[in-house]
């Protein structure tokens, strides 16, 4: 590893050696510690008292009080050396309580990235740190996975890396509940790309740059990053739970050429919440760009729009919160309006797209009034507003609302509407306006983005909402829900066909699964023929088809039939009445059918249609303008069914067209997760971060990993490390390293069921290689005490023998002492002691 753990550029992504140390040298007893289930933080730490029967008595780490828990309900704990553990697969105990302190301890620390085997998961932060700098994207350049701490430019690096390496097409995914952060990685994983593909243009670029700088149009490396801006102002909006939602999902294509360089990106959307454009709960807001047209940025463009500069006197904009903590309305819109000049949007298409915008504002203030059965105009200055934002003659739009020609049979009749249909119409027409301008704007911005210069490889980002369970679950979050059943099917296809394919390159005997079926049961359910958006469409073909016959419809082909189809359980108090339940992967949802018709035909009054296609300005005829449907021979489709297509079919085939799009790529994960609803820094929700890891997959993966072999390890890194386990089964001399661990593995009578031998490594079931980890403790404090034994045995013999020298120095000495004083008055030995010298 080439981990430098005391750079500071480190700080947020890894421990110091010292801290490291700490955190792993914590006193533990693997038969007595373990994990118990606490209703505020998930799992606490216990350490087992005694056992009696089915029960266990404990004391828990942190409080030190007593408790008695079902043996069933107790969870293993990964000894020390795992703690804050930098990819979770690594983990002995792959319990959820073992990965929710895993992910809890290093998020506490401030490191939000943490491996889970294939996926990173990424926790919000919920504050800005400095790990995105030039000079991380240069450390994480060209690296391994392993060689450094986890990392989303990691997963980015390795994603460029193999499209040059294996010339094959790349995705990342990046996934997660409203809040987690989905869209700001998006970010960073595109600017990652920019600034890595654009240090490899030549000189002859940087010189076509520097002509550019003066001027408004950038780099391509520029335009990619600034299409967020100008995405985010009409595609993100304030909701209970972010500040910033995406409310639309996004594959963003970036095109390499031969080279590596950027050569061109392409965005496809997925799903702007319409609803959002007429109506907000009381903590929501809409879109950023009605509030940053009216902020003081440019005063100019308030007068073209023939607006006010007070956003709360719009009763589409003004129903929940005005203002956004930390987004400074005037200042995004000074972004947004430069990241049009730089997307070479001319100041002709800007203006049309503001008055289209501010037109809503004005839409959203037509007044109405009831007389007989006959709605009338109340006011005509709105109106008068609207059409000529809109390019139209105001009596003519009145007109197409209040009393629309309808074909009844082969001739027209007028229909006299009150003033219920006209409020709906009008809402109709400003959500199809505001949608309609959203689709041309990503046309807009990819027309800017194809260089038409040779393109070879891509990697493609996807951003898209993750599962959601609400009280109230509609078309919407059924949508949404059927795509992420969707990719997690394929998520389990090929995490666990790479782990098979790897078995399958070692040699290893193994029946292969297909862990993509266990969610085809339910997709089935919703998008085969007589599945739930057939049925749906079906029905929407029908003049007199309502919720009930659509309800009715449901029952009568799955309930009882289909084992994902149920009745839904009673509501909440103060909760809408659910009418059926689907049992998704991540858990039941109960789902409300209430205008689901409505909202799959999106109906608009087709006299405003007409009106709008016949407007003076050019943006809006381009925007009401049908599509030109071509039959397979080539010739245009006839008729008003060319143009209509139910929402749930233009969903189903764009997500088909983009799973078609990542099962031909190498796909890379990344799971956002929200640590908790308050949006601070630090803290995890255990109970909101648990349902996350089931409903995106983590856990999931997990699953998969303990059906297989997750940990592995070569032959000559085993034999160094664990052949002090059966030192007598390993042969004397050189010895291949299969053998020594084929002879080690079968001294130590391990189940031949827990581990394979494969051509290059070995690999074990999870938790076998803890339990060798144990194993090679005991032995090493065996040897160790053996070792001091010695020492001290060898010691103790050098101490003695020195006694008994001394003693026998004493008594030599003690014997002349006395004989020197015997002899010391005969006068022989005087006589002696004076001829002695001359002898």
């Amino acid at each position: 590893m080439t981990m430098d753990f005391s750079d500071p550029d480190m700080e947020f992504l890894c421990l110091t050696r010292q801290k490291l140390m700490e955190a792993t040298s914590i006193p533990f007893d693997g038969k007595k510690n373990c994990w118990v289930p606490d209703p505020d933080f998930g799992f606490v730490g216990a350490e087992i008292q005694s056992t009696k029967g089915d029960e266990v008595t404990v004391k828990t780490d942190k409080t030190q009080e007593t408790r008695v828990v079902k043996k069933d309900d107790i969870g293993q704990r990964n000894p020390p050396k795992f703690e804050m553990n930098m990819d979770m697969a690594n983990l002995t105990f792959l319990n959820e309580a073992s990965i929710l302190h895993n992910l809890r301890s290093r998020y506490e620390s401030g490191f939000i990235y943490t491996y889970s085997g294939l996926f990173c998961i990424a926790i919000n932060p919920y504050r800005r740190l400095p790990i995105y700098t030039q000079g991380l994207v240069d450390k994480y350049r060209g690296k391994r996975r392993a060689e450094m701490p986890p990392h989303l430019f990691s997963i980015a690096d390795n994603a460029y890396q193999y499209m040059l390496q294996d010339r094959e097409n790349q995705s990342m995914l990046i996934t997660g509940e409203s809040g987690a952060g989905k869209t700001e990685n998006t970010k960073k994983v595109i600017q990652y790309f920019a600034l890595v593909a654009a240090s490899l243009a030549g000189k002859k670029d940087k010189k076509e740059e520097e002509k550019k700088k003066d001027e408004k149009k950038g780099t391509l490396e520029d335009q990619i990053v600034q299409c967020n801006p100008v995405l985010e102002a009409y595609g993100n909006a304030k909701t209970t739970r972010n500040n910033n939602s995406s409310r639309f999902g996004k594959f963003i294509r970036i095109h390499f050429g031969t080279q590596g360089k950027i050569a061109g990106a392409d965005i496809e959307t997925y799903l702007l919440e319409k609803s959002r454009v007429t109506y907000q709960q009381s903590a929501e807001r809409n879109y950023h760009i009605f509030y940053q047209l009216l902020s003081p940025a440019f005063p100019e463009n308030i007068e073209k729009i023939l607006a006010v500069p007070d956003p709360g006197l719009y009763g589409f904009i003004n129903q929940g919160t005005l203002t956004v903590d930390g987004i400074d309305d005037e200042e995004e819109m000074g972004l947004t309006d430069t990241a049009f000049d730089v997307l070479g949007f001319t100041d002709e298409e800007k203006l049309s797209m503001y008055k289209c915008t501010g037109c809503i504002l004005h839409l959203g203030e037509m007044k109405w009034k009831q007389r007989g059965e006959q709605a009338e105009a109340d006011g005509t200055a709105e109106a008068e507003k609207v059409a000529f934002l809109l390019g139209v003659n105001a009596g003519d739009l009145l007109k197409c609302l209040l009393k629309p020609k309808i074909k009844v049979g082969t001739e027209y009749v007028t229909q006299g509407r009150n003033k219920d249909q006209v409020t709906n119409s009008i809402a109709a027409l400003a959500k199809s306006l505001y949608d309609r301008m959203f689709n041309w704007l990503v046309r807009r911005v990819n027309q800017t983005l194809d260089t038409k210069a040779k393109r070879q490889f891509f990697i493609g980002v996807l951003d898209i909402a993750g599962f959601e369970i609400f009280d109230f679950n509609s078309f919407e979050q059924l949508c949404i829900n059927y795509t992420n059943e969707r990719l997690q099917q394929f998520f389990n296809h090929h995490m666990f066909v790479l782990e098979q394919e790897e078995y399958k390159k070692e040699g290893i005997v193994w029946e292969f699964i297909d862990f993509g079926l266990d969610l085809q049961a339910c997709i089935e359910l919703i998008e085969k023929p007589m599945g739930i958006l057939s049925i749906l469409e079906e029905e929407c073909m029908f003049p007199k088809a309502s919720d009930t016959s659509f309800k009715n419809k449901l029952y009568d082909n799955h309930l009882g039939k289909n084992p994902m189809f149920g009745k839904p359980k009673p509501p909440k108090a103060g909760c809408a009445e659910a009418h059926f339940c689907l049992h998704h992967y991540a858990g039941s949802v109960s789902y409300s059918i209430a205008g689901w018709l409505d909202k799959n035909k999106d109906p608009i009054n087709e006299n405003v249609v007409e009106l709008l296609q016949n407007s003076k300005e050019p943006i809006v005829k381009m925007l009401f303008t049908p599509p030109r449907i071509l039959t397979p021979g080539g010739k245009k489709k006839k008729g008003k069914s060319a143009a209509f297509q139910t929402i749930s079919s233009v969903h189903k085939e764009s997500l088909n067209k983009l799973m078609k799009n990542l099962y031909s790529t190498h796909p890379h994960f990344v799971r956002c997760i929200i640590p908790n609803e308050l949006k601070t820094p630090g803290l995890i929700d255990a109970a909101l971060v648990l349902h996350q890891l089931r409903c995106n997959g983590v856990l999931e993966g997990i699953r998969i990993c303990r059906k297989g072999f997750p940990n592995r390890i070569i032959y000559s890194e085993f034999k160094q490390r664990y052949s002090i386990l059966a030192p007598n089964a390993v042969p004397s001399g050189f010895a291949d390293g299969k053998v020594v661990t084929d002879k080690a593995l079968s001294a130590l009578q391990l189940d031949p069921n827990e581990y394979r031998l494969g051509n290059t490594k070995v690999f074990f079931k999870a938790g076998v290689l803890g339990m060798l980890e144990d194993m090679r403790d005991e032995r090493l404090s065996k040897i160790i005490s053996m070792f001091q034994a010695h020492i001290r045995g060898y010691l103790m013999r050098k101490a003695y023998k020195k006694l008994q020298d001394q003693r026998i120095g004493l008594t030599l000495i003690q014997r002349n002492v006395r004989k020197w004083l015997v002899l010391r008055n005969w006068e022989w030995w005087r006589l002696f002691n004076k001829v002695k010298p001359l002898l």
